[in-house]
């Protein structure tokens, strides 16, 4: 590749400028997910600048999460996360089919158990009540990305257990199988760090760090229908969210102006 000079006197210091060129070749593919990036004695010749300067310019990639790099081995390309937004209400496969992505559940377990005081509470329900507990690895683009733990009041789970919970979110099964129309989700999101059984499920080692979505589903009346966990590898999946400035009222305002 040819040596790229970079303009001495850009109000951008030349470790940035490095960063923003390696970060556009990586993004439009150049330099392909899990590809070795050039060493960093090629990226010095390459740019004319200090290793000093390189590994600045690389460090910043890495905490951008667009490279890592591997002890004794090199710098290589990390893999895009997909991502899912967080402003509507959607099932997993429902918004990963429309980006192009392919969508598989491997469905582990279906049984009718007995509602934790938790589970009963989030659902509305005496405790002990019998609800449907699913447990299902969603798989995209044939690799797991997430571990889902669902329950829902047995009225509900008698029609999901004859649903292809293999092909189909539980969000399309519910309303269009079901007739039940959803109207709002809470959601609270945290990070953990992956026990056994849910390193097993999405083949990463015990210990490392995974997001955790917790939801509660409504109908359009306001009942709790679904309630569940959600693990997500936090090196494969991102949830992201539009968050806009509340304007001040006008009451607020003339207050404001009153105080000046």
């Amino acid at each position: 590749m040819a040596a790229t000079n970079l303009i001495a006197l850009a109000p951008q210091p030349l470790y940035a400028q490095i960063k923003d060129t390696l970060r556009a070749r990586i993004l439009d593919g150049t330099y392909a997910p899990h590809s070795q990036m050039p060493s960093e004695h090629a990226l010095c010749a390459m740019f004319e600048v200090s290793r000093i300067t390189v590994r600045q310019a690389l460090g910043d990639l890495q905490k951008e999460g667009l490279v890592f790099r591997l002890h004794g081995k090199g710098t290589f390309v990390a893999k895009p996360k997909a991502f899912q937004n967080v402003t509507s209400l959607q099932g997993f496969a429902e918004a990963m089919s429309s980006m192009g992505y392919e969508i598989v559940n491997r469905l582990l377990a279906f049984r009718i158990v007995k509602a934790s005081r938790h589970v009963a509470q989030k659902l509305g329900l005496p405790e002990g009540a019998n609800v449907a507990e699913i447990h299902r690895v969603r798989l995209l683009n044939r690799e797991p990305v997430s571990l889902e733990l669902t329950w829902v009041p047995e009225r509900l789970g008698k029609r999901l257990a004859g649903a292809d919970l293999a092909s189909r979110d539980i969000f399309l099964i519910l309303e269009n199988d079901c007739g039940v129309p959803l109207g709002h989700a809470d959601v609270s999101i945290d990070a953990m760090l992956a026990d056994d059984e849910i390193a097993h499920a999405l083949r990463v080692q015990e210990g490392s760090p995974v997001l955790r979505i917790e939801r509660t589903t409504h109908d359009t009346h306001g009942a709790p229908i679904d309630y569940e966990y959600l693990y997500f590898r936090g090196d494969a999946f991102q949830y992201r969210l539009r968050v806009d400035r509340e304007k001040a009222s006008k009451a607020d305002e003339k207050t404001v102006r009153k105080t000046k």
